[in-house]
């Protein structure tokens, strides 16, 4: 998701508040949500996908391999 699209979804958040959508402008709306939490969802994942902890004995467990199915390198 790049910028202009954020900068699309918060043009018809206003305009929502201002004077209303049409049906179009809703199911725009609609669709760049999605988008939106689809992209947070995946970086969200990606990042505790990359988290690894130091046990008490020293040993480092990935938490991406252990948890999260990503295979090993």
């Amino acid at each position: 998701m790049d910028q202009k699209q954020i900068e699309r979804i918060n043009e018809l958040y206003h305009k929502s508040q201002a004077e209303g959508l049409t049906p179009e402008e809703k199911e725009e709306q609609a669709k760049l949500r999605k988008d939106y939490i689809e992209t947070i969802r995946r970086n969200m994942r990606a990042n505790l996908n990359s988290i690894s902890i130091q046990e008490k004995d020293g040993s480092i467990t990935d938490l991406g391999k252990k948890y999260g199915g990503v295979q090993s390198e």
